[in-house]
């Protein structure tokens, strides 16, 4: 097999401890060398002489939770760097050791067998981890709220049978002087705002439970925690503000698309970055992604297969696409509504995710905004086809019809 980069190297990164395999190639002879080093900054610069001491100009190294990150900075600059996955990077079963590990790392290296990851340069990093810890953040304030709810269930005041959103501002007045230690329904009952339809009567008896002393204690507990996430998120947008200034063209082009807003698109931002040339093509973004399905073929056979987990951004895609159904008379409602019927919710989501992806790529690196293809796209590209399905509906019922073409 030809040998791409004769001077090369593999880590094998953990928390404390890298592994160094340098393989030095010349002709058919290979040496390899081995050095064990900390994870310390002094421990990884001694790493970055070791390496240039024996000239080596390709560095690969697994995707080892952050263990890598630290690693990566230090030695970025002064060799070509490449990062793998460490599923497809997996060694022979047999023997298995930490200077195993490098050495296998290296010897893919050498002959080009390493696909590299996507890592995104460092304005885009910052950005992820705001939006990601947002998100986080997001959900633990969701986890807070339903402890809230179970609090309130405790004691059989069902507050949220007669609001949609406890935490709106009837639910907090409510909640406040509950905390106060009104135990009145009525007078719990007309704090809430007049925009709300529910009868007071209706509100008044929803409110008629036993709370105690403890149970006040929990719910404060719980909406100061809200409170201070709310506050910490405020935090969060407003630093994803300043940090999307750069990126504003890229952002607003993305709003354009329907079911997609600002925060989405600074998270799909933060995901893909900016720069589509590490992407072939937008297939590879889509399988990238996790939204495409996977292909299992045997003896001539397709069988089932399940689209690979995706924290982020498949999740992120997948909201905005449910979103972008409830668009009426777009391509994307189009899409979703004619898979549904064939392949249920789910499949149908995933595939107008899919397709809003595809877009994004190709605005993204294009600089254009979104063009809806319009509700009828399906039925420009398949005229014919449904003009004959509907001819063969229509004989099936006993008709007989002669198609003709409109003046």
């Amino acid at each position: 097999m030809e040998v791409l980069y004769p001077r090369c190297a593999g880590l094998d990164v953990h928390k404390d401890l890298v592994v160094a395999c340098a393989r030095i190639a010349r002709g058919r002879e290979v040496r390899r060398e081995l050095a064990e080093f900390g994870t310390t900054s002094r421990e990884l610069l001694r790493l970055v002489e070791w390496l240039a001491a024996r000239k080596v100009t390709h560095v690969a190294m697994e995707s080892t939770g952050v263990y890598w990150k630290p690693v990566w900075h230090l030695l970025e600059g002064h060799f070509q760097l490449i990062l793998g996955n460490s599923k497809q990077m997996r060694h022979v079963p047999g023997r298995k050791s930490d200077q195993v590990d490098a050495s296998w790392i290296a010897d893919l290296l050498a002959h080009g067998l390493v696909k590299p990851s996507f890592v995104p340069p460092p304005a885009i990093q910052e950005l992820r981890d705001l939006t990601r810890t947002r998100k986080q953040l997001i959900r633990e304030r969701a986890r807070h709220v339903q402890r809230v709810q179970k609090t309130l269930d405790a004691v059989n005041v069902k507050i949220s049978s007669v609001l949609t959103d406890i935490m709106g501002v009837s639910g907090r007045r409510i909640l406040a002087a509950i905390l106060e230690g009104e135990e009145n329904p009525q007078r719990l009952a007309a704090l809430a705002h007049p925009s709300v339809k529910t009868p007071r009567e209706k509100i008044a008896e929803a409110l008629s439970g036993r709370i105690t002393q403890h149970h006040r204690f929990m719910l404060g507990l719980h909406l100061r925690q809200i409170d201070a996430l709310d506050e910490e998120v405020r935090g969060l947008e407003a630093r994803i503000e300043r940090l999307l200034e750069p990126f504003r063209p890229l952002v607003e082009n993305l709003c354009t698309m329907p079911g997609v807003k600002k925060d989405a698109a600074a998270a799909i931002l933060a995901e893909i970055g900016t720069d589509m040339s590490v992407f072939p093509n937008d297939d590879h973004l889509v399988s990238w992604s996790g939204i495409s399905p996977g292909l299992n073929e045997s003896a001539g056979k397709k069988k089932g297969s399940r689209t690979k987990r995706q924290r982020w951004l498949k999740a992120t895609m997948t909201q905005c696409a449910w979103a972008a159904t409830h668009k009426r008379d777009s391509f994307l409602s189009a899409r979703y509504y004619r898979i549904r019927s064939r392949r249920g919710k789910t499949k149908a989501v995933l595939a107008v995710a899919n397709s809003m992806l595809r877009a994004i790529y190709h605005m993204i690196e294009q600089g254009v905004s979104f063009h809806d293809l319009g509700p009828d796209y399906f039925d420009r590209q398949y005229k014919e086809r449904n003009a004959h399905r509907l001819l063969r509906r229509l004989e099936s019922l006993g008709y007989q019809v002669e198609l003709r073409t409109a003046a």
